[in-house]
């Protein structure tokens, strides 16, 4: 065994060499992997997987990762069995997007974006598990993610047991005794059936029924539809009315698609917050996105037809003060009810609305719109007409789609009621409406009201929902904001569902049958008749004989029937793949009983926030099905999670500048992009102040021009002439007379940080921001320089700004990488980029590593630490413990550089200090560590040794330092015990030899003693 590495390489801090080589040990001997039997307790640490992108990683990236990777390494050394997985989330939109650009199968680019994402990822020495790895667009995982799927479809809700339930119980229950004493979460348009009613249904009937039962079921759905992608993208997948992927607008439509019942879990999720370690931020997103309310259902009649609209009101206390009623656009009622009058009106708003997303329509808080229909409905309790109108104000994906407005105490109804002139009748005592509605429901008293006069809030809405409920017309309910999600999307790069269509209802393929692969296809775009691009596939029917798929022009809807075109949303294959991690090989279940039930949940889930009501809700949702189901052990999946921060880059900016010039020829003012010019923030600001004295001087006489020149300080001047100069040049260079009079229109454009030095742009680097930028002119500023404007932005491929971490582990290691992000500031923060502060970091590590090893060889020895020694490692241990638990990992950089710099000063060089500093900083800085503690006489790797423990007694102080004056003037120092008495203080004192020189054998006429603090000798 090779004890102490006597290379001479090994004495300089070769971090290349160093980190290539633990890498590829961990690799070969696969350190981190986890086993599912231990004797440990386990701990499983988990990051959010990413989808691996074409641009690969930027420095912001791994912040996360590096955080949980502290954790994962500092439970190992406290004795866990640490499970830390990696995978991929492989499905996504842009694969597919470059497979429809190029021809190229999604698959190939999916896996070269992983080997590079890879390759990254190793660089930086994560504690993964890769035998665990996942892929959520392989098929032998998204086996899975269709078996949950069928098990979904497999199911319903039964309230009453507030559960999940199989749906061959619900089929037993309408075969006994119909459904009319079933408690279920199900579609409002199921009607009550006897057991012979159900019993005299076709299978074809029969399915239709249960599909208004399943939890995940067809049926017409409003989407987001995005014509230039050809599918349906979620709310969270738009932003401001436009795709969040690429910029396309997206319009709303109805559309047959998959959708999962998330709604019956609306209240258990709600509940389910209050037993997880979640960011309080996180849980007020997914509170107010399901959003709770209680209230009334309330029908009314529409006059003259049998039709109802159904509303759901939180303040059915003021009905009466109803004057009208507000459809949303897309109301199903809308094309029935309008009347031939105002049929064009109304199609035409329709029309509109459809271009504009919900979250547009909910932000946009400015604009009163909307179209009577003509038609009115009744009153449930005066018989009054109430005319009825739509709203784009209104959602059909919220509630019913449809509000009954009560101007008086609602702002919104307020201003649409004022704007279109509709009465606003004021049903509150002693309250003016004149101005402005009122909300105030606790202090409201109500009038004008019939039966429910004089009475409160609470009292009114108890009285209205009895009297609804004895006339038939409503009744109390709880409502939620949260809508069933949409579980369909049209595109290929997706897991393909298992169903095939029997006489247009769907079945499922048998579970011992999957996985369902996705077919080949030449096109990767919808086809010409505008179903998915599954419909371009030749070869995909589902043979139930032989249960394999076959081509489609053998389909004869006997006993082979067409497949479902659709595929699975992105967030199907995340909803569960933190259960997958715990039993990754398993090939006959999702995950064993035996392995779920010794990991049981992540106990520290690290990712971004901007997932919290996407992903991490659905993943929940799923959760509780699976444990109702009776497949997982426990409801919620994560114990703890934290949002990281995200890293910022700086952003730089250039201005273009576009001249317009005189054409000699026929005198006619032109601009070309061939006149536009770069210019520094500096001139241009200069320009934007000035820019009515450039127009006088462009357009003046000599006299003018004259007069504008004396309007300039003198260091204005020398910029005006500057830019007028430039101008000038630009106009000779292309053969035009000199600038117009116009004002030049200036543009900001990002600018490649590459051709960036201290915002200035590098002189080496003038023709590459040219062609970067599309121009072909730079107006330098006085100093020929080009003065950028940074921007500290989110850190982006689009913005110019990413910094490679790939060249940070070339330049200064992956360990400094680690330390520096840790160090930027607390995890949860956002924080800027500066490679400039990199090399104190970098600097730290060469001084680390000075203190075990130096230019002649090794420093440590078995000699005896001191008191001083011990006093710094183990308040660095206490430190440093403590900060990891709290995850405030900044701090313990700071630490770390305290304790090398007291060591080093302390010329420490005992094994019993530098040992323990080496686990301690392992965490962080593993490479280092790794060849450190190989230094010191290790066989095995640093990730197995045991944290050190803190002693209190290293930082209990025995003694002090007194300084010894003379007449108040200190002139030595002298450690004596705390412990001693103040005569014993002086009779030590006195005795020194020191002392004695300064008396030079005069006697003192008192000496004052202050114990822990002061000596003082006078006279």
């Amino acid at each position: 065994m090779r004890l102490i590495n006597e290379d001479i390489r090994a004495m300089k801090y070769h971090f290349n060499e160093i980190e290539a080589k633990w890498q590829q040990y961990w690799a070969e001997n696969q350190t981190f992997r986890a086993e599912n039997h231990s004797e440990k307790p386990k701990y499983y640490v988990l990051d959010m997987f990413p989808y691996p992108s074409g641009a690969g990683l930027h420095v912001g990236h791994p912040l996360g990762y590096i955080a949980s990777d502290i954790y994962a390494r500092y439970k190992r050394h406290k004795g866990f069995n640490v499970l830390h997985p990696m995978g991929y989330d492989s499905f996504g939109l842009p694969a597919e997007q470059y497979a429809i650009q190029t021809g190229q199968h999604p698959a190939i680019t999916t896996q070269a974006n992983i080997k590079r994402y890879r390759e990254q990822l190793d660089k930086i020495g994560f504690s993964f598990d890769w035998s665990r790895e996942v892929r959520t667009s392989d098929p032998n995982y998204y086996k899975w993610t269709q078996w949950i799927f069928i098990q979904l479809f497999e199911s319903w809700y039964c309230t009453e047991h507030n559960s999940a339930l199989p749906i061959s119980e619900l089929v037993k229950i309408f075969e006994t005794f119909g459904n009319k004493t079933v408690n279920a979460i199900c579609d409002e348009t199921v009607e009550p059936f006897t057991a012979e009613e159900w019993n005299a249904l076709s299978w074809k009937e029969q399915q239709e029924i249960l599909l208004k039962y399943r939890l995940t079921y067809l049926a017409e759905t409003e989407v987001n539809w995005c014509p230039a992608l050809g599918t349906v993208l979620a709310n969270d997948e738009i932003v401001n009315g436009v795709s969040e992927r690429g910029g396309h607008p997206v319009v709303r439509k109805k559309m047959t698609q998959w959708s999962m019942r998330i709604t019956a879990y609306a209240q258990r999720l709600l509940d389910g917050l209050d037993t997880i370690d979640w960011p309080q931020p996180l849980k007020d997103s997914q509170t107010n996105w399901i959003g709770r309310s209680e209230g009334a259902h309330v029908e009314f009649f529409v006059k003259d037809t049998e039709d109802k609209i159904a509303v759901f009101t939180t303040r059915p206390d003021t009905i009466f003060g109803v004057s009208f009623m507000t459809l949303a656009p897309e109301h199903e009622l809308v094309a029935k009810i309008t009347t031939p009058e105002q049929k064009e009106a109304v199609e035409a708003y329709v029309e509109a609305t459809s271009k504009r997303s919900e979250r547009e329509r909910m932000a946009d808080v400015k604009t009163i719109s909307g179209v009577f229909t003509g038609a009115y409905a009744e009153h449930p309790f005066t018989k009054e007409p109430i005319p009825i109108w739509i709203g784009d104000y209104v959602l059909a994906s919220y509630g019913t789609g449809a509000v009954m407005a009560v101007p008086c105490g609602d702002q919104r109804d307020y201003d649409f009621a004022k704007h279109y002139n509709i009465e606003i009748p004021n049903i509150f005592e002693g309250v003016d409406i004149s101005e402005e509605a009122f909300a105030d429901k606790e202090n409201t008293i109500i009038a004008n009201s019939d039966f429910i006069n004089g009475l409160n809030y609470k009292e009114a809405t108890t009285k209205v929902i009895e009297k609804l409920e004895a006339i038939g017309q409503g009744k109390g309910k709880i409502n939620y904001r949260l809508r069933d999600a949409v579980f369909s999307r049209q595109r290929y790069w997706g897991e393909p569902f298992p169903v095939y269509y029997v006489d247009g209802v769907p079945k499922m393929i048998e579970a011992k049958h999957l996985p369902i692969q996705l077919p080949e296809v030449e096109k990767y775009l919808p086809t010409e008749t505008g179903e998915p691009p599954l419909g371009n596939a030749t070869v995909w029917a589902w043979d139930t004989e032989n249960n394999i798929v076959v081509e489609n022009d053998k389909i004869d809807h006997k006993t082979i029937f067409p497949l479902e075109l659709n595929t699975m949303p992105g967030w199907a294959g995340s909803s569960y793949y933190f259960n997958r991690y715990m039993d990754a090989d398993n090939q006959e279940a999702f995950v064993s009983k035996e392995a779920v039930d010794y990991w049981q949940d992540v106990d520290l889930y690290i990712g971004g926030s901007e997932h919290a009501t996407g992903h991490l809700l659905y993943a929940r949702f799923w959760q509780q099905f699976l444990f109702d189901r009776g497949f997982l052990p426990v409801e919620e999946f994560a114990k703890k999670l934290i949002n990281q921060g995200m890293i910022l880059g700086t952003s730089s900016y250039v201005h273009i500048i576009e001249p317009r010039f005189i054409d000699p020829e026929d005198g006619a003012t032109t601009g070309s992009y061939e006149f536009h010019a770069l210019i520094g923030e500096n001139l241009v600001d200069f320009y934007k102040q000035n820019v009515r004295k450039f127009r006088d001087y462009f357009g003046g006489t000599e006299e003018t021009q004259e007069r504008v020149l004396r309007g300039f300080a003198e260091n204005e001047l020398e910029y005006f002439n500057l830019l007028v100069n430039s101008f000038k040049s630009i106009a000779k260079k292309y053969g035009y007379e000199l600038p117009t009079n116009d004002i030049f229109p200036v543009r900001r454009v990002s600018m490649n940080i590459e051709y960036v030095e201290n915002q200035k742009l590098k002189e080496s680097s003038a023709k590459d921001a040219l062609r970067f930028t599309r121009t072909q002119n730079i107006i330098f500023d006085g100093n020929n320089e080009l003065t950028l404007s940074p921007e500290v932005e989110k850190m982006s491929k689009s913005k110019y700004n990413v910094v490679n971490p790939d060249d940070i582990c070339e330049d200064y290691g992956a360990d400094t990488l680690r330390m520096y992000e840790m160090f930027l500031g607390p995890l949860e923060q956002a924080k800027p980029w500066n490679t400039a502060g990199i090399t104190g970091v970098h600097s730290f590590l060469k001084k680390l590593w000075k203190l075990y090893i130096d230019d002649n060889g090794v420093r440590f020895d078995d000699s005896e630490p001191t008191k001083d020694n011990l006093k710094t490692l183990h308040k660095t241990i206490k430190k440093v413990e403590e900060d990891i638990e709290n995850f405030s990992f900044n701090t313990s950089v700071s630490t770390f550089m305290i304790c090398t710099n007291e060591l080093t000063a302390q010329k420490c060089t005992s094994k019993a200090i530098l040992e323990p500093l080496a686990i301690l900083i392992s965490p962080y800085a593993p490479h280092i560590a790794e060849e450190l503690w190989q230094q010191l006489g290790h066989s095995e790797s640093i990730a197995t040794a045991n944290f050190p423990t803190f002693e209190e007694k290293h930082l209990v102080e025995s003694s002090k330092e007194y300084p010894i004056s003379f007449n108040g003037k200190m002139r030595f120092k002298l450690e004596l015990p705390l412990d001693m008495s103040k005569e014993d203080i002086e009779a030590a004192v006195m005795a020194h030899e020191k002392t004695q020189a300064q008396l030079q054998g005069r006697t003192p006429k008192k000496v004052i003693v202050v114990p822990g603090k002061i000596v003082n000798v006078v006279g």
